[in-house]
């Protein structure tokens, strides 16, 4: 079961640290370029510009992914996975402060009733409805300039709360029961204009599941999230991705992390336990 966006909700305060009397500009610049950084955070980009991925720190992720409730910032990882809908200016804003990057989670072959934007799909494009998830259907994925100028905003609210980067979601509408008669071709020229487009956005492009594109989609894309792949099967087909030293940012939802864990650090992912309603809470595997 996938957890849809919700509406978003008022922002958390933001704590602000008190200072101490200003002793002037030259003992404050003094200051900062001798104060060491942080440890094990590799610094953000300003904002305005993709998120990076480190070759160096690729097998030393620590990520969550957390959709549900408010946004818990004081998490000890490195990524946030978050929706772009409800998170706020002020969760990202002080996950930033805390050197976190940010992916916001956008739904790019569906959408939901409840979607602020729902209305902008034309009736064309709708497609059957996604079992087990009520007021959502598929989109015809082939209707590119019907598409471009949604998803493309999605893309720029990311960019306006601060995330750097985006993670595509229901990028596999080929494998379903869509309505329309998509092809795997199809399906692979709409995911990688929509990894082009996040670019030009200066949003760093991540792949959700679609393991049989994997192969052909990691060019395109920064990084990789992929959904259980110990229990469903298929863990090897992400190797694309760590093989070139992308990021893969893995979950199970059942399973014991010291053992599945074996497998996937093995492999080279970030991965976590997590409940299937994404809240705050995971359970990490432990860095190699």
């Amino acid at each position: 079961m996938r957890i849809r966006p919700a509406w978003a909700v008022p922002p958390r305060p933001v704590r602000v640290r008190r200072r101490g009397p200003r002793r002037g500009v030259a003992a404050l610049l003094t200051a900062l370029l001798l104060a060491p950084a942080p440890a094990c955070r590799e610094p953000l980009v300003p904002p305005g510009a993709p998120t990076p991925w480190p070759v160096a720190q690729a097998r030393h992720w620590q990520w969550q992914w957390q959709l549900t409730g408010p946004v818990d910032v004081t998490v000890n990882a490195d990524v946030f996975l978050l929706d772009a809908v409800r998170t706020t200016s002020g969760e990202t804003g002080a996950l930033r402060a805390r050197h976190r990057r940010l992916v916001c989670q956008v739904t790019i072959g569906t959408y939901a009733a409840s979607d602020p934007d729902a209305s902008r799909f034309p009736a064309a494009v709708r497609g059957t409805a996604v079992p087990g998830r009520p007021g959502s259907r598929w989109l015809d994925v082939r209707r590119w300039d019907s598409l471009e100028p949604v998803l493309a905003d999605r893309f720029r609210l990311c960019r306006g709360k601060g995330f750097g980067a985006v993670a595509l979601d229901d990028a596999d509408g080929y494998l379903h029961r869509s309505g329309f008669p998509l092809t795997f071709d199809d399906q692979l020229l709409f995911n990688r204009r929509l990894a082009a487009l996040a670019r030009r956005l200066e949003l760093s492009p991540g792949l959700v599941d679609d393991l049989p594109q994997v192969a052909a989609l990691a060019p395109d894309f920064d990084f990789a999230v992929n959904r259980e792949c110990v229990r469903r099967g298929g863990c090897d087909k992400r190797l694309p991705f760590a093989d070139a030293h992308k990021p893969v940012f893995h979950v199970e939802f059942t399973g014991d992390p010291a053992e599945f864990c074996v497998t996937t650090v093995g492999y080279g992912f970030a991965s976590i336990l997590k409940d299937r309603k994404l809240d705050a809470w995971r359970e990490p595997c432990a860095l190699p």
